[in-house]
């Protein structure tokens, strides 16, 4: 099945909703603020900051990748969230997204991307992912997120 990347449109919404609470690493509080985030995009996509990409498989999202340049920086870029529809995953859908993410922050003189994540266990499959596609981690803050959980800073050049 083809997969075409294109940006978020409204009618998407709860199909990404529905991806998020599928994906086991991401708690209700990660569902919430994910999608306050695409709201503000929804609601304002040139003001919010924030960036949209979805991966549509047979006019269904199977995933989505949000990301933004990160403030008072000059070419640093964040991703924010990406997730993929756990039914969809192996099929190279996250890959798609983060490449097409990273094309567009370079064609908008991005030179580097910067991804935080947990250091929990249900992340380790999101850690080997960064890994795989050329980011390399720079930074570890121990307890950040809770006793424990570090935060992980993963950083490309692009």
């Amino acid at each position: 099945m083809p997969v075409q990347i294109r940006t978020m449109r409204a009618a998407d919404r709860p199909a990404i909703a529905e991806i998020l609470k599928k994906t086991e690493a991401f708690v209700p509080a990660d569902v919430e603020v994910a999608l306050e985030l695409i709201d503000c995009y929804l609601a304002d996509s040139t003001g919010s900051g924030y960036h949209f990409l979805v991966a549509d498989v047979n006019g269904q999202p199977a995933g989505y990748i949000c990301y933004g340049p990160t403030p008072l920086t000059q070419g640093t870029w964040d991703i924010y969230w990406i997730a993929t529809d756990p039914a969809q995953k192996g099929r190279g859908i996250g890959a798609r997204l983060l490449k097409s993410a990273e094309e567009n922050i370079r064609s908008a003189a991005g030179r580097q991307v910067l991804i935080e994540t947990s250091s929990n266990p249900l992340y380790l499959e999101a850690r080997r992912f960064y890994l795989g596609r050329g980011y390399i981690n720079i930074s570890s803050i121990p307890d950040f997120y809770s006793p424990g959980d570090n935060k992980i800073t993963f950083r490309k050049l692009i």
